[in-house]
């Protein structure tokens, strides 16, 4: 590997943690922080997204995988975070090398300033030579404010830092077109589009969050980046090597060819949906045309809770999502608005406004490419 690469590395729990004893598999970790090593000397930049910090602290606070709850999983990650830093802290310096935290929340992807912050704290530890070891704040997160796995957060890290692969590590040795325990089932060496495979990836590990399926909606988040994301098996000698250098069997899904810019990506990959707006059919195809804003008159529905700056879903009036944009208005501005169509927006808002709730250069429009997204049943009519 000649060509200097940027890899983000996502590695699940069941790697890093012993599933009965719920304590470090420091095998695992040797293997992963010399393979990390090398690369490293060749010039390559590494970021892990490490999961296993709720796992290795249940035992600590007298729970298991299937009995632990919501607050229960918050202090097992209190207590499990400096158990996995140290055994990774160890394992790096038997390499050479010094590790840095990085704790994240929902908030820290989906609000634009405390994203580019995020990414600039990355891209100085990777100057001075620390390795970013990524996780979300599971200590302080609840169901509504998460993100909920580490595979697509490990894509929205991609994504910032401007990754060239993103490599997954998981229990299996990539993907397959159907349970890989029926013997009839398929592997599948390269992928260009992910659509056709999620109905094949239901299920999930027991101490994980997240399944095949999240972890191709990782794929496809990365591929919307210009990032080629392998899922690979973790369970061998030089996990990563081996994986970049095609000498084993991963699952490889391609990026787009033409990706899109960092603004239009930020803004069509997201992890939860603020809220969504329903427009007229005549509307959805004069985006589809070219790029035009969304008005109020446009509106026929809306749902959510939102504050202007967060990204909406703008779906036609069959309930196909054909959009997303980043808001102008709260979703209390909006429905004063919405709910007086005769009356000028400045006289009911009472500051100078276009009026426009979305303008025209903070809207991407779906390609077949994107995973869209289901509209939400509670959709509220005006």
């Amino acid at each position: 590997m000649t060509q200097k690469r940027n890899i983000v590395v996502k590695i699940g729990s069941a790697l890093l943690a012993n599933q009965e004893m719920l304590t470090p598999r420091y095998g695992f970790l040797q293997r992963l922080l010399e393979d990390v090593a090398n690369l490293r000397a060749q010039g390559n930049d590494v970021i892990l997204c490490s999961s296993g910090s709720v796992a290795l602290g249940l035992r600590i606070i007298g729970e298991t995988p299937e009995s632990a709850g919501i607050s229960d999983k918050q202090a097992a990650a209190a207590c499990g975070m400096p158990l996995l830093l140290n055994a990774y802290k160890q394992v790096g310096h038997e390499f050479g090398f010094e590790i840095a935290q990085v704790l994240l929340t929902l908030g820290d992807f989906e609000d634009h300033r405390r994203f580019l912050n995020t990414r600039n704290t990355v891209h100085r530890l990777l100057e001075a030579n620390v390795m970013p070891i990524v996780n979300e704040n599971d200590t302080i997160t609840t169901e509504e404010i998460r993100v909920g796995d580490n595979d697509r957060l490990a894509a929205k890290v991609a994504q910032m830092v401007g990754a060239t692969d993103l490599i997954i590590l998981t229990g299996v040795d990539g993907l397959y077109d159907r349970n890989p325990d029926d013997p009839e089932a398929k592997f599948i060496p390269e992928v260009t589009e992910v659509a056709p495979f999620m109905a094949a990836t239901k299920g999930k590990s027991t101490l994980g969050t997240g399944g095949m399926e999240t972890k191709l909606q990782a794929a496809n988040m990365a591929q919307e980046a210009g990032v080629t994301t392998w899922i690979a098996q973790g369970e061998v000698d030089r996990p990563l090597s081996t994986v970049l250098d095609g000498s084993r069997r991963a699952t490889k899904v391609l990026p787009h060819p033409n990706p899109l810019s960092g603004w239009d990506s930020w803004i069509a990959n997201r992890l939860q949906m603020a809220g969504s707006l329903v427009v007229a059919e005549a509307v959805a195809d004069a985006l589809a045309e070219g790029k035009r804003p969304i008005r109020r008159g446009d509106i026929i529905s809306m749902d959510g809770d939102f504050t202007r700056g967060d990204v909406l879903h703008i779906y036609d009036s069959k309930g196909i999502e054909r959009a997303r944009g980043l808001s102008d208005f709260t979703s209390e501005e909006l429905r004063v608005l919405t709910h007086n169509p005769d009356t000028e927006a400045e006289q009911l808002l009472g500051y100078k406004t276009r009026g426009e709730i979305v303008r025209s250069n903070n809207l991407v429009l779906l390609e077949t490419r994107h995973l869209l997204w289901d509209a939400p049943e509670t959709i509220n009519e005006l």
